[in-house]
C-alpha cells in the first residue's frame, strides 16, 4: 500500500499566496461600475504613470492605483497625453488601452466661408476648443506665418473653410498650424493657384471680397473679373464688404443694417471707396468657389454689378455707369410695382 506524501507547509504558503495574488489582480481589474456612463479624463504632458495611475483612481476610472500603476509598469506601457473618453464600466487593462493607443476625444467645429478671424476665434471658443483670445494671437503669431510663407499680419485668409476634429486641450498655436496645413494642402490643387507667396496673397485678399459679395456660385467668377477689372483701370473696388470689415473688425461695432453715406467715407485702408487696388489684407476666410473664381475669373468687360433679386442674391452685370444706373431704376420700378 503506496503512502500519499504530504504537502510541505512552504508549498500550501505559496499555492496560497498565488491563490490570493490571482483574486486580487482579478478584483483590481475588475470595473468599477459596469453601469458608469463615459467621462472625460485629461492626461497632461509630462505627467508620470503613477500620477496618472493614482488620478484614475481618484476618478474612480479604476479601483486600485497601485494595482494600476504595478501592471503598466510591468508591461511597459507608454501613456500618452491627450483628453479621452473612459468609462468606470471598462476594466483596468483596458483603460490602460485606451491610454496608450493614444486616440484623444476630439471636438466636431465646421466653419463656415466668409468668416473673419475673429469669428473663427469665437466660433472654437464657443465649441469648447480654445479661448478666442488665445487663437487671434496664435493666428497672429510671425513665428507660425514665415513657417508658412504667410506675408500678411495674421493668418486672416488663409484659416480654411472645413470641418475640424480638434483634440480636447490642443494649443492654439497647434489649432492654427492644423487649419493653415490644411489651406496649403487644398488651395495649390485649385486651378489656377499661384505658387508665388506673394501674389497667392494677393489671390486670397481678393477672394476674401469675393467671398463677401456673391451669393450665387456661378456669379462668383464675374464678381471676381468686375473686380480685377476695376484694378486693371485704376478704379477702387468699391466693396460694400471692406467698409463692413472696418465697422465690425476693425471698429468693434455692430454689424450695420445698412451703409450710410458717411460710413464710405471712413477713414482706413481697408476702405474701397477712398483707394484704389486691393485692401492691406483679406476681409474673410474664403471657400473653394471664391478662391477658384479668383483663380480663374473670365475676361469680361463688366465694371458694376448690382442686386436684383434679394430672395436668390441674383446680380445683373453692366458695363458702364449709366447702365449700373439704370439696372438699379429698372429694379426699384419693378418693387414699386409689386413685381
Amino acid at each position: 500500500m503506496s503512502k500519499r506524501k504530504s504537502r510541505s507547509p512552504l508549498s500550501v504558503i505559496a499555492v496560497a499566496i498565488v491563490a490570493a495574488l490571482t483574486v486580487l489582480v482579478l478584483f483590481a481589474d475588475a470595473p468599477v461600475d459596469p453601469s458608469g456612463a463615459e467621462r472625460l479624463f485629461s492626461v497632461p504632458k509630462g505627467a508620470s504613470t503613477r500620477w496618472i495611475a493614482q488620478s484614475l483612481a481618484d476618478e474612480s476610472l479604476v479601483r486600485s492605483s497601485l494595482a494600476t500603476f504595478a501592471y503598466a509598469r510591468a508591461l511597459g506601457k507608454t501613456l500618452k497625453a491627450g483628453t479621452y473618453r473612459l468609462s468606470p464600466a471598462l476594466r483596468a487593462h483596458e483603460v490602460l488601452a485606451v491610454l496608450e493607443e493614444g486616440k484623444q476625444e476630439e471636438v466636431r467645429v465646421t466653419l463656415a466661408e466668409g468668416l473673419s478671424l475673429s469669428k473663427v476665434a469665437r466660433r472654437l471658443e464657443s465649441a469648447g476648443v480654445i479661448p478666442a483670445g488665445d487663437f487671434v494671437r496664435a493666428a497672429s503669431d510671425p513665428v507660425i506665418l514665415r513657417e508658412f510663407g504667410i506675408p500678411g499680419k495674421t493668418a486672416e485668409g488663409y484659416l480654411f473653410p472645413d470641418t475640424y476634429f480638434f483634440p480636447y486641450g490642443i494649443a492654439a498655436e497647434d489649432a492654427v498650424r492644423m487649419m493653415l496645413r490644411n489651406f496649403f494642402a487644398r488651395v495649390p490643387a485649385i486651378e489656377g493657384a499661384p505658387a508665388d507667396p506673394a501674389r497667392l496673397f494677393e489671390a486670397v485678399t481678393l477672394a476674401s471680397v469675393v467671398e463677401r459679395e456673391y451669393r450665387l456660385d456661378d456669379e462668383a467668377p464675374l464678381i471676381a473679373s468686375v473686380f480685377k477689372n476695376r484694378i486693371s483701370i485704376g478704379m477702387g473696388l468699391q466693396s460694400c464688404a471692406t467698409v463692413e470689415y472696418i465697422i465690425t473688425e476693425i471698429e468693434g461695432k455692430e454689424h450695420p443694417t445698412r451703409l450710410t453715406a458717411k460710413d464710405l467715407e471712413i477713414k482706413s485702408d481697408y476702405n474701397t471707396y477712398l483707394w484704389a487696388g486691393l485692401p492691406p489684407g483679406p476681409i474673410s476666410n474664403p471657400g473653394t468657389v471664391a478662391l477658384r473664381a479668383v483663380f480663374t475669373a473670365p475676361r469680361t468687360n463688366y465694371l458694376y454689378f448690382r442686386l436684383v433679386d434679394p430672395e436668390t442674391g441674383k446680380h445683373r452685370f453692366t458695363r458702364s455707369l449709366e447702365e449700373h444706373v439704370e439696372a438699379g431704376r429698372t429694379y426699384y420700378l419693378k418693387r414699386a410695382a409689386g413685381d
